[in-house]
């Protein structure tokens, strides 16, 4: 019994684990005005935070089609896949999870497909993936591995500070003014995935204090397993990362955060991702 895992470029996993574990994953598209590209295929995530400092205008993202799905399941089966579980970003925030359950119906006949809602997006996902990975090289059976993710998917948790409004204020989220103010007081906004959506965490006067506030997150969480860290850009995550080694034990995963879910909370973010344990 092969089952491989499928996730989608939200993921924001890096390179060497996605190697690792053979995880495949189907890419999302972004566009700065007429120019389209694929996630991790025509820009690298250096390439995009390059872009979006000379960029007037927010990026924009697309899911992936159903047929680049049904292209990468029917490839896996043809590899010898005897069952896929695709792990897909939330479903309240994109399309693609609807694309990868038309795909697996596409394919029924010929490979079972179970498609589970990361509830999540960034390494929030990208750590159910890999426990899902893991799960299935010990010969674990397709329901199993898809029942652990669902699972896991509803202990995930997501923090995120955000170092700038701009992102927001350029998608006309919130207006010029009141991104001006937050700025003179150096207010970071705080992000938390609730049920699969984005929601307001709250605030902090400076940066030293949200990334404080994070760690106390991680504290306060009880007993957790499979702690990422989420950045974009970031100079300062190393000791930030050296702050939770303090009460963290475990193996800690960094991940850079992407053109799909970067397009969204700009550059200088940076959170924690964790499940939290039964």
């Amino acid at each position: 019994m092969t089952i491989r895992i499928v996730t989608d470029s939200a993921c924001d996993l890096p390179q060497y684990l996605v190697d690792q574990y053979k995880i495949s994953i189907v890419p999302l598209s972004v566009r700065f005005g007429e120019h389209e590209f694929i996630d991790r295929q025509d820009l690298t995530t250096e390439q995009f935070w390059k872009r979006c400092d000379s960029s007037p205008v927010l990026p924009e993202t697309a899911a992936p089609s159903p047929g680049q799905f049904e292209a990468e399941f029917r490839k896996l089966a043809a590899e010898g896949a005897t069952g896929i579980v695709m792990i897909s970003l939330s479903g309240i925030l994109s399309a693609t999870m609807q694309s990868a359950e038309l795909a697996a119906k596409a394919v029924a006949g010929h490979i079972s497909v179970r498609v589970v809602d990361s509830r999540s997006g960034s390494m929030g996902q990208g750590i159910t993936v890999i426990a899902c990975a893991k799960l299935a090289a010990t010969g674990a059976s397709l329901d199993e591995v898809a029942a652990v993710g669902d699972n896991l998917a509803h202990r995930s948790k997501v923090w995120g500070a955000l170092d700038t409004l701009e992102n927001l204020k350029k998608g006309g989220r919130i207006g010029g003014a009141k991104a001006m103010l937050a700025s003179a007081l150096s207010i970071k906004p705080i992000i938390e995935v609730v049920a699969g959506k984005i929601e307001e965490g709250g605030k902090q006067r400076t940066r030293s204090k949200a990334l404080a506030f994070l760690i106390e997150k991680v504290r306060d969480a009880g007993p957790i397993e499979n702690l990422a860290v989420l950045q974009a850009n970031c100079n300062d995550f190393e000791a930030f990362v050296e702050s939770l080694r303090e009460i963290y034990s475990g193996d800690i995963i960094v991940g850079d955060i992407g053109p799909i879910i970067g397009t969204h909370t700009g550059a200088g973010t940076i959170g924690v991702a964790f499940h939290t344990k039964p």
